[in-house]
């Protein structure tokens, strides 16, 4: 249990403000950085640029393990698996880990985005494909909501 803290002027209250070397006091925001005030929304990361495309590059790397992994039982397990299929599986994949490097870039989640168009219609050589292109689908499509509710 604790008592009452005795507040003496000059220590503890209120603390003195002293200018850094760009004449702005140290606890101070920057010019031009966001305050946090009533109109912005602060999402309480160091760094929402690169948590959002960590999560954009993370995204499409996992679906590119997925997919090269899946190639095997899908073969086993979902029948007759063409050449075609494998090819387009393996490009997909390749595309998903170029482009897992390429998020700093902004029209990185506009082509995430077609990958995954692309990955349904690879749905027309093997159902799963299908299967595995709604999935992902899904998976991108909250990646891309929540990177416009951190990033706004």
């Amino acid at each position: 249990m604790t008592g009452p803290v005795d507040e003496r002027p000059g220590e503890g209250g209120q603390t003195e403000s002293v200018p850094t070397e760009g004449g702005q006091p140290e606890g101070a925001p920057a010019e031009g950085a966001p305050t946090g005030g009533a109109g912005q929304r602060r999402s309480g990361l160091r760094n929402p640029d690169k948590a959002v495309r960590g999560l954009g590059a993370g995204t499409l790397a996992l679906e590119a393990l997925v997919l090269l992994l899946a190639i095997q039982p899908i073969r086993v397990v979902g029948g007759d698996l063409s050449g075609a299929a494998i090819a387009a599986i393996v490009a997909l994949a390749v595309a998903c880990v170029l482009l897992a490097g390429q998020m700093k870039r902004s029209w990185a989640w506009h082509a995430g985005t077609v990958l995954q168009g692309l990955l349904l219609l690879a749905g027309l050589l093997h159902w799963s494909l299908f299967v595995l292109g709604v999935m992902f689908g899904l998976v991108w499509a909250y990646a891309l909501h929540v990177r416009r509710v951190i990033l706004g």
